[in-house]
């Protein structure tokens, strides 16, 4: 059951990335698109010139149809969630934003992108809906999945953590006192850390939490005392010593069954659909014409 939970959130995952990309090539093909001369040389090599037609051309054939799709698909989306009167709760949205960043956590700054990372989810949890309208899952099928599945729904306080681990706390000492001079986190974190998985993203561990295979206990406390922003004295690691950043605090939460009701039967019903299904599918129920090229 696990893994079914897992794929499920993962797919939202992927699915948000690539809206976000569709997104920002979307902004390109129109937003700079518009006001200027299509003419207009925007980069030259030599004495070759790059005019934002030859730009625009080039991004359209490699990304339009797929950036296309996407609105597409989001329009049907919502005009099929009209037609059967769907809608889906900001309570839901924001439940399935924390356990997103709390289970998978982020290696990058989400801050900017949050407001599409609630829509790429309203718009996953609606299609969901949408495919699953008319299955029936028995009762005792949803409250054995959350029994089973319990530590999904109740989750412990997450911490989003940069790091740098150094091998003696000698070297913890000074880069402390780096810090405190002034250094910049990331940066000492590239130049100074021995932590291979972390070093090129400048120390970003992204969210930890008590019960963490790779982190400790006492890690976990040290943490617990600081306020984002703040970083922690030398903790003794199994590598040498770290020096923790905190980013952000999530408190920990515990759903109980009713709150998750609706999407374990999501879950369960889209595992017990034959073949894959997707957006496409409703095309024709809302006439969909399409205009670029072959579909």
């Amino acid at each position: 059951m696990e893994r079914k939970w897992e794929k499920k959130q993962l797919w939202i995952i992927i699915a948000g990335l690539i809206t976000i990309n569709c997104l920002t090539v979307a902004f390109f093909l129109t937003k700079l698109g518009t006001g200027f001369g299509g003419n207009e040389v925007v980069a030259t090599v030599g004495k070759e010139e790059v005019t934002r037609q030859d730009w625009l051309k080039v991004m359209e054939e490699r990304y339009g149809k797929d950036t296309l799709k996407e609105l597409v698909d989001e329009k049907v989306i919502e005009a099929m969630a009209e037609k059967y009167d769907i809608s889906i709760s900001e309570e839901a949205v924001e439940r399935e934003l924390f356990l997103i960043k709390t289970m998978y956590g982020s290696t990058s700054n989400e801050a900017a992108n949050e407001e599409e990372w609630r829509k790429q989810i309203r718009s996953s949890l609606m299609l969901e809906e949408i495919l699953t309208k008319d299955v029936n899952v028995p009762e005792e099928d949803l409250k054995s999945y959350y029994d089973e599945n319990i530590n999904f729904y109740h989750i412990p306080t997450s911490y989003h953590v940069s790091q740098i681990i150094v091998k003696t706390e000698k070297e913890a000492e000074q880069a402390i006192e780096e810090l405190k001079n002034g250094s910049d986190f990331a940066v000492l974190a590239m130049e100074r850390s021995i932590d291979e998985f972390s070093t090129a993203e400048g120390g970003d561990i992204g969210f930890v939490r008590s019960g963490d295979e790779n982190i400790s206990e006492h890690y976990i406390k040290a943490v617990d005392k600081l306020k984002p922003g703040e970083w922690s004295e030398a903790i003794p690691v199994d590598e040498g010593f770290a020096i923790a950043l905190l980013h952000e605090k999530i408190t920990g939460k515990e759903y109980s069954f009713k709150e998750v009701k609706d999407e374990i039967r999501r879950v369960i019903a889209l595992e017990q659909m034959e073949g894959e299904s997707s957006v496409e599918a409703f095309w024709n129920e809302v006439d969909v014409e399409w205009f670029y090229g072959e579909k």
